[in-house]
């Protein structure tokens, strides 16, 4: 469907506009006088998030990202599912799953009652992805901008059977320094340390990271906070649906190494992630759904 198309279709007069992004893949716009917001329709992918109150952008969106079909968008929102992680059967298939690497197809756009704008966007089983997972299934993304940013990941089970499912709102948060940066509301949470070989251990006080960071948190409460003293600001993660969630910073050598990253964006990322993830598996029962939601917000003194 063509730009024109789209905006005819689903365009909001004076708050919400399609344009052609990076790599010629259809973006849509929202400015509604309480926030504006990049999403592309390419991967189901909110990339900017910027209260009409705040000078920063929420979310973090690495400068050297790769726009290309096939290829994950660095920052912003990436959705991973249908599994987090490696492929759960060892069958080759991609980490993190399918379905941030696609083109998604625009289901609604609206203006709330309080003056929000919601984006519905969706995917729904082919061929090709019955060849990479044998389901039947429709997945919808509804994005609501307003003061906060409210982000749903709804499967539903098409098919006669339950089916498993490893899921992740993969969110990169922009933060003015990462030595001033604490992640609370995981104190005492026990946690999953990849860096260190996938041991098991327990947080104590607040998450910073001194180094590279990757953790699978399990039996997380649904209120994270990060605390950004450099921006003077905290976000504050609403999570349901979920309980684990993942908080990474790639560090030095990392990055480095990264393509689609610059050297030093690990002083200005973190990832705090609202995830079904580890022992957090969900079972969609057969004609089912599931719901997977985070609601971002930023606090100040």
């Amino acid at each position: 469907m063509s730009i024109d198309q789209l905006n005819t279709d689903y365009g909001i007069a004076d708050h919400l506009t399609f344009v052609s992004g990076n790599g010629g893949f259809p973006m849509i716009h929202i400015d509604n006088g309480q926030a504006k917001a990049v999403i592309s329709v390419y991967a189901g992918q909110v990339l900017s998030f910027q209260p009409a109150t705040e000078t920063a952008d929420v979310m973090f969106l690495s400068e050297k990202a790769y726009y290309a079909e096939g290829k994950a968008i660095k920052g912003g929102i990436p959705i991973c599912w249908p599994w987090f992680g490696p492929d759960p059967e060892g069958l080759g298939r991609p980490s993190h799953g399918f379905v941030r690497n696609r083109l998604w197809n625009v289901v609604e756009t609206a203006t709330t009652p309080e003056g929000a704008t919601k984006v519905t966007l969706g995917l729904q089983d082919t061929e090709e992805t019955r060849e990479i997972w044998p389901q039947a299934f429709e997945l919808a993304i509804g994005i609501t901008v307003g003061t906060s940013l409210t982000v749903e990941l709804i499967t539903r089970n098409l098919g006669d059977k339950a089916f498993p499912l490893t899921q992740a709102l993969h969110t990169y948060f922009q933060v003015g320094d990462i030595n001033r940066v604490q992640v609370l509301g995981l104190e005492n949470s026990p946690y999953l340390d990849k860096v260190d070989g996938g041991v098991e251990k327990t947080q104590v006080g607040a998450v910073v990271a001194v180094g590279e960071v990757d953790r699978i948190y399990l039996d997380v409460t649904n209120q994270l906070v990060i605390d950004d003293s450099a921006l003077n600001r905290r976000i504050r993660i609403q999570s349901s649906g979920s309980k684990s969630a993942v908080v990474w910073n790639p560090w030095v050598t990392i990055s480095a190494n990264m393509a689609d990253l610059d050297d030093t964006d690990y002083q200005r990322l973190i990832c705090v992630e609202t995830t079904n993830a580890a022992t957090d598996i969900v079972e969609v029962p057969a004609h089912g759904e599931f719901c997977l939601q985070a609601i971002y917000s930023v606090e100040r003194d």
